[in-house]
């Protein structure tokens, strides 16, 4: 239905068994209080405070019972319990709000746009850490949805991949994006997490662009455009309608939104005096390279 990314078997299992550990040096597979399993991270939209946090159990490739919930602080951490369960996860975000990047204003999450992230293996009574929450990772949570078999642990991990391949971020569940709000950010940070970061920015600078009084619904169009894993404006070929704000009603999204469209909205956003992270558009060239010169395939 729409093109596969070009894992060998060997290549996903080697990721389910370190997702099913913890995922490399940014989780633990410590046990939590008396055995009972925690996750723990931070949701990224900005740091997204105030947000409410919910896990979910996956079996047959979709999201079943409720298995924890926790409440951001102001820099969008959070931990949650999740007793005993193990398996496939998904965490889901809504409301709070984030200090939009090109704005630099305060926005709250709009009603119906929320991020996700997908982890496709929690072991029971370990601690899974430093899990993600951001554009990017809902962007790959709607692209395993609507693979066959829905969101199993092997569509997971192939999801998190692809689209950690398509903007340049070997893990995008958990290395965690750069703030370009903060000043000199980018000196210490890996470049994994300059792009990271500059992607998230880009979003934001071309939601205000397009004169959108909320970003977030920029996401929830991203979300929709990656589910068919061609970025593309388009979601099974029928074009993707934007929720512009009450007073200027929908807009269509454009194919190069994703592609093109975001390149320029990054070189703007680093050449404006939002990004004080010390990152140059000669530090993302290889991002903004294959953005501008790509297909949209996922």
């Amino acid at each position: 239905m729409f093109p596969r990314t070009g894992m060998t078997g060997a290549m996903v299992l080697t990721l389910l068994l370190a997702a099913g550990c913890g995922g490399g040096g940014s989780s633990s597979d410590a046990p939590g209080p008396a055995g009972t399993g925690t996750i723990s991270g931070v949701v990224t939209k900005g740091p997204v405070g105030n947000a409410t946090v919910t896990a979910y159990g996956v079996s047959d490739g979709q999201s079943r019972a409720q298995i924890g919930m926790a409440t951001t602080d102001a820099g969008g951490s959070f931990t949650m319990s999740i007793g005993t369960y193990g398996g496939p996860v998904m965490v889901q975000a809504s409301g709070g709000s984030y200090r939009d990047e090109a704005t630099g204003l305060s926005m709250g999450m709009a009603s119906g746009d929320v991020m996700s992230a997908m982890v496709p293996g929690v072991v029971a009574g370990a601690g899974s850490n430093g899990v993600q929450v951001t554009p990017v990772t809902a962007m790959a949570q709607a692209m395993a949805q609507q693979m066959p078999g829905g969101m199993t642990a092997a569509n997971m991990a192939s999801a998190n991949v692809a689209m950690g391949n398509y903007f340049l971020v070997s893990d995008i569940l958990h290395i965690q994006p750069m703030n370009p709000l903060s000043p000199g950010a980018g000196a210490a940070a890996s470049q994994d997490a300059r792009n990271y970061g500059m992607t998230l920015a880009a979003m934001s600078q071309y939601a205000r662009t397009l004169n959108m009084p909320v970003s977030s619904a920029l996401i929830t169009a991203m979300m929709n455009d990656a589910s068919d894993g061609m970025m593309d404006g388009k979601r099974g070929g029928a074009q993707i309608t934007m929720t512009m704000g009450a007073m200027m009603g929908p807009s269509m999204m454009a194919p190069d939104s994703a592609t093109s469209g975001l390149a320029a909205a990054m070189t703007a956003f680093m050449n404006s005096s939002a990004n004080v992270s010390g990152v140059t558009p000669a530090d993302m060239a290889g991002l903004m390279q294959k953005l501008s010169s790509s297909s949209g395939k996922i």
